[in-house]
């Protein structure tokens, strides 16, 4: 592997050299008023950019899984009826958590490659006439598959049912890159991490939780230490932690913050939009198709691209590394060694993204794939220079 090389894993992403700089910082007394000034704006940084005007916001030293046990031990008690999709490893990962938790999960099994069921979350929350189900999990961007989920769907189903369940979404992976409305679409508890759409190391587990998720934290049972958020929101009012945070990391979250909401949220999204199309339409061009079913669900910050029967998809992770010095995502769980996958989230560029596509093709071309050198590259710069921005933000 080079360190000279973008990588294209769909996290942890590129890290802007001033992001960089930011977390590289002097030990400071992390229980002084200097702290509360790298924490408190932090925070209210994330909470613009959940799109939330009243979300309590806390950052954990951890990565997205400990959002999600925050999510959990903070809300529920053992034996609470949960419902979930799984449609992807993460969505997997989630609902193994809550079984450990000793949490009812009712699952329902959906075909990789496909978005959340709304319809059939409906059907159950209907049926749930005595309102056991406690909380609906969401995944909001699949990794694995590169399958975005609609979350306002979701939203309009419990409504439509008359629920009161509470709405857990892990927005891991989209967070920071593609449009998530935490106010708007009634989210309880949204879950992110630093490395993705904040363009930092793993490090932070960021969590947004509304009024009513901490209402639910009054009589949840499940037992919980370190990712209590009592304890945490204590320490915050004294411009501190219940024990020692990741001050450097803070830092360079208040900065990340900084940078995306001077670029503007709407042009993060339609940055990471762009780049996406500029990947699918060199897809196209190999020949190849993704493994999101439709359009309407393909992800903005990820694509899982199908390789032909007998192949294995692997070879090409292994391939760019060794020869070239790059990085993509191999296939997990059911579509291990089915699919590759391009990351295109974070700090990233039109031109970055071609030095992607181009050793992709490589990759495949060497390793006996009939694909036409140069015809995914072409592909992406006819989309590209018909839809750049007018002024392109560097996201660095």
């Amino acid at each position: 592997m080079s360190f000279q090389n973008p990588v294209f894993i769909p996290g942890p992403t590129n890290i802007p050299e001033s992001l960089r700089k930011a977390c590289d910082m002097p030990t400071i007394d992390h229980r002084s008023p200097l702290f509360g000034q790298i924490l408190h704006p932090a925070r209210e940084g994330v909470r613009k950019v959940l799109k939330s005007e009243s979300a309590e916001v806390f950052i954990f030293p951890s990565t997205g899984t400990g959002g999600w046990e925050t999510a959990l031990t903070n809300t529920l008690s053992a034996g609470d009826k949960i419902l979930a999709a799984r449609n992807g490893m993460f969505s997997h990962r989630w609902i193994d958590m809550c079984q450990r938790h000793d949490l009812d999960v009712q699952v329902v099994e959906t075909p990789w490659g496909e978005g959340l069921p709304a319809d059939r979350y409906e059907e159950i929350l209907t049926a749930d006439t005595n309102h056991e189900i406690k909380a609906v999990l969401a995944t909001h961007n699949e990794t694995a598959t590169g399958v975005k989920s609609d979350i306002a769907a979701v939203r309009r189903a419990l409504d439509a049912a008359g629920h009161p369940a509470l709405l857990f979404v892990d927005g891991v992976s989209s967070i920071a890159s593609m449009d998530f409305r935490m106010d708007e679409w009634g989210v309880d508890v949204a879950v992110t991490g630093s490395q993705k759409g904040f363009m930092l190391t793993a490090g932070l587990a960021i969590v947004g939780f509304s009024a009513k998720a901490m209402a639910a934290t009054e009589t949840a049972k499940l037992p919980r230490t370190f990712f209590d958020v009592h304890d945490m929101a204590k320490g915050y009012a004294a411009n501190a932690y219940p024990y020692t945070p990741a001050v450097g990391l803070l830092n360079g979250l208040n900065e990340a913050c900084t940078m995306l909401l001077n670029e503007g949220l709407d042009n993060v999204f339609a940055r990471h939009s762009r780049i996406a199309e500029g990947v699918r339409a060199a897809v196209g061009a190999w020949g190849l198709e993704l493994c999101a079913a439709n359009p309407s669900v393909y992800s903005d910050t990820v694509s899982a691209i199908k390789t032909p029967e007998g192949f294995n998809a692997t070879d090409i992770v292994t391939h760019a590394a060794e020869k070239y010095g790059v990085a993509f995502g191999v296939g997990l769980g059911e579509v291990a060694g089915k699919v590759f996958r391009i990351g295109h989230l974070g700090s990233l560029t039109d031109v970055m993204a071609l030095s992607g596509i181009a050793t992709a093709e490589m990759c495949m071309v060497d390793l006996g794939l009939d694909i036409k050198l140069g015809s995914g590259v072409a592909a992406a710069q006819d989309f590209y220079r018909g839809n750049t921005a007018s002024v392109q933000k560097d996201a660095a």
